[in-house]
């Protein structure tokens, strides 16, 4: 006969479902080793069936250590299970064992053991016990010199988060608010110098087709037209670039100025938001009940 306190042992153990619980013992004739394992292939199943699900919520999560900086995002399907204990201490072990390890890919960081597992494996537990489909989606590695300063920021725990690596700063304070910054106002590269030339060109054709099809600007010369387009080129690739962004702190100044003031200049920034790129599934509440019934 199984008894209730075999079946919260196993649960304890496991994080499985009571129901779950008490049907493994009572196929592995109440052995609790044999129900772990019956439940662990069990678990690996029900993670197999929820690869097709969406995870788009879930938190990014910074991790420093001497002159590495590493962040790793970690996707759930809802933003309930991304305040789960279980999945906050997988965000954790993850982060660091990445960091230490420092894997040159996606591919190789899934392989990365931790206490004899393999973050594959630690992801693929833990979607089969928390109940929702959970992946590593991607992660960076940061390396500074040791006269430079990371400057990391987390907004909403980890929903947004942001490094960046000062040259040459002793200011931890100042570095921090430039993580900030980029947190806010989300700029695609430090400076023009790093902007690829197929974005800036990109952009001005983008401006010369609005400025073709501006009637008001018909009869303008052709010299005047191109300064127009270039200007707006300008203006639209200075908000994608940190050091021409107005620093968040100081409206009248912007961050490069700020930066110059301080002696001291970004190298790298880099900032992940939970789910952005990933299209979130549009859930139809009476399509899915019609679905459910028949």
């Amino acid at each position: 006969m199984i008894t209730a306190s075999q079946v919260k042992e196993l649960r304890e153990m496991t994080g499985a479902g009571m129901m779950d619980c008490k049907k493994a013992l009572t196929e592995c004739d109440g052995d609790l080793s044999k129900a772990v394992d019956w439940l662990r292939e069990k678990g690996i199943a029900k993670a197999a069936k929820k690869a097709g699900r969406i995870a788009a919520e879930g938190l990014t999560k910074i991790v420093v250590e001497g002159n590495k900086a590493c962040v790793v995002e970690i996707n759930s399907e809802t933003d309930f299970v991304a305040k789960n204990e279980q999945f906050i201490a997988l965000l954790n072990d993850v982060a660091t064992a990445i960091l230490r390890a420092e894997p040159a890919d996606l591919e190789a960081a899934l392989k990365v053991e931790v206490e004899g597992k393999s973050v594959d494996q630690m992801v693929t537990d833990a979607t089969a016990t928390i109940g929702e489909k959970i992946t590593l989606r991607r992660f960076a590695i940061v390396s500074k010199e040791d006269a430079d300063a990371f400057g990391a920021y987390m907004h909403m725990g980890g929903k947004i988060s942001a490094v960046v690596v000062l040259k040459d700063c002793a200011d931890a304070q100042l570095a921090k608010n430039i993580a900030m910054q980029v947190a806010s106002m989300n700029p695609s590269y430090v400076s023009r110098n790093d902007m690829p030339q197929d974005v800036i060109e990109h952009e001005r054709n983008i401006q010369t087709e609005i400025v073709k099809n501006d009637e008001s600007l018909a009869n303008k010369p052709e010299k005047v037209l191109n300064g127009i387009i270039e200007g707006r080129v300008s203006k639209t690739l200075q908000e994608m670039c940190l050091v021409d962004q107005i620093y968040f702190l100081e409206s009248d100044k912007k961050v490069g100025k700020y930066l110059q003031e301080n002696k001291t200049s970004c190298v790298t920034f880099v900032r992940y938001a939970v789910g952005e790129g990933i299209e979130k599934r549009e859930d139809n509440f009476a399509e899915e009940v019609a679905n459910a019934i028949k």
